[in-house]
């Protein structure tokens, strides 16, 4: 039962670091490129568990028997990133946020096809009820004769199918290298990458400004480790739902920093969403005794 407590309270410490790096996220992209911002989070988070690692285990655990899926996975979150701190660029952190809990339902999608996983009417229930939610949040003039949301709130439904293929590609590599490894690969690609593409949009930064770059990837470095703790000490199906507990996190973030309230229609749209999600995040039951 500590135990178990013990990985809440890491998980919600994780989902509070994120909503903190979001928000950090949003406040430097008015002062800084997207790649220059999406540079700082993959090098000095890769520096932040790369030190970690060396601290706890000794060593660097870098060699993978599978580097080109590695590759692809850190390369696939590195897109979505890239979309989710453009949408933030544009529209609220609690919309962007709301309409990327999207996510579980494209990964249970995906689950069932390409894994082939056994999917039971609940889960399925879920995903049909999270896509009515994110409908909502998307206000399509079709169905609501308004007018149409920003078009940024399509970008982080990109980060959420792509999210899902990431991971997908987690799964498939947890049967092939150790989670160190892939811990360790997480950021790489994705940093060289973005460090090959900031020099095309750069804004040299104050000594504040590098101080805000270097915390945006500790924390998601933090934010990462809290995360691997809390499932080593509690089981996914108590942690995964709470993890629409970071949408509550976003809204007062958004209204605290950036003095955004969602209206009506936008918390209905979050609410429908996260009884989707925590429908298709709970695991189906077991038939028989």
């Amino acid at each position: 039962m500590q135990s178990r407590l013990a990985g809440v309270a890491l998980q919600l410490a994780a989902l509070a670091t994120f909503v903190v790096m979001d928000t950090l996220i949003k406040l430097l992209t008015s002062g800084f490129p997207v790649t220059q911002v999406m540079w700082a989070r993959f090098l000095f988070g890769f520096i932040t568990v790369a030190i970690a690692l060396r601290v706890t285990t000794g060593q660097f655990p870098w060699r993978s028997r599978a580097p080109g899926w590695q590759t692809l996975r850190s390369l696939t979150l590195a897109a979505c990133n890239f979309l989710f701190t453009t949408a933030l660029v544009h529209i609220p952190l609690a919309d962007a946020t709301a309409v990327g809990f999207a996510s579980p339902l494209f990964t249970i999608s995906l689950a069932a096809i390409v894994l082939k996983e056994s999917v039971g009417w609940r889960r399925w229930a879920g995903v049909a009820i999270g896509l009515i939610g994110v409908v909502v949040l998307l206000r399509p003039p079709f169905i609501f004769g308004a007018a149409p949301v920003h078009w940024a709130m399509m970008l982080p439904l990109g980060t959420a199918a792509l999210f899902a293929v990431y991971q997908i590609l987690t799964r498939r590599l947890a049967g092939l290298d150790d989670a160190r490894t892939t811990i360790f690969h997480t950021s790489l690609a994705a940093a060289v990458v973005m460090s090959a593409t900031t020099p095309l949009a750069w804004t040299w930064p104050s000594g504040g400004g590098w101080a805000a770059l270097m915390l945006l990837g500790v924390l998601g470095g933090a934010g990462h480790g809290l995360l691997v703790m809390a499932f080593t000490r509690a089981p996914a199906s108590l942690l995964a739902p709470m993890s629409y507990t970071q949408i509550i996190w976003a809204v007062l973030a958004g209204a605290l920093v950036f003095g955004d309230i969602p209206d009506a229609l936008t918390v209905v749209g979050m609410a429908i969403v996260a009884v989707g999600g925590v429908l298709v995040a709970l695991p189906d039951r077991k038939r028989g005794g």
